[in-house]
């Protein structure tokens, strides 16, 4: 499993879009730096799970991350995620508290967005499922992301595409 983090803001993405000749689309929003936090991890197989926060990702958020994934593996995961300090501190103490039996860490080379598939995930949520979308306050936010989330989550062949363009292979 490939993990990521990523936020977003109350402010669109914007993406070029279509509109009739002369009626320039606007985009209303309210300017403020207000985002959630948003963890993801991404499978071979297509499968997507993500943890959503109001404030700013820590360790803790990774070790209840790593705790989430438990009950869904069989018996044992392979996290491979990039050098951030949120998976360091917390997540030392919960793989020597026994969490090491059943999950594997791994750290991408530093400066190597690129070999991650979830960037992949988080491209296709900011720039397809959420593009140029207006929201009013932060629960609004959370409500369309979380239906941007179960759409892409009905679309398992997309994490194939984000694996090939991480130059990763897919073996069934």
């Amino acid at each position: 499993m490939f993990v990521d983090e990523s936020g977003f803001y109350l402010l669109p993405g914007i993406v070029r879009t279509y509109a009739p000749c002369g009626q320039t689309p606007i985009l209303r929003s309210v300017y403020t730096r207000d985002h959630l936090s948003v963890m993801s991890g991404i499978t071979m197989d297509g499968r997507l799970y993500t943890l959503v926060r109001d404030e700013a990702l820590d360790s803790l958020d990774s070790v209840l991350f790593l705790q989430h994934l438990l009950p869904h593996v069989s018996e044992k995961l392979l996290v491979i995620w990039d050098g951030s300090p949120i998976h360091k501190g917390h997540v030392r103490t919960f793989l020597a508290a026994g969490g090491a039996r059943q999950i594997h860490v791994e750290q991408l080379p530093p400066y190597a967005p690129d070999l991650n598939p979830d960037e992949g995930v988080w491209h296709h949520l900011k720039n397809v499922e959420m593009r140029n979308r207006c929201c009013l306050n932060l629960m609004h936010l959370r409500t369309e992301l979380g239906l941007a989330i179960k759409r892409l989550r009905r679309k398992p062949h997309l994490s194939t595409a984000c694996f090939a363009e991480a130059g990763l292979s897919v073996e069934t």
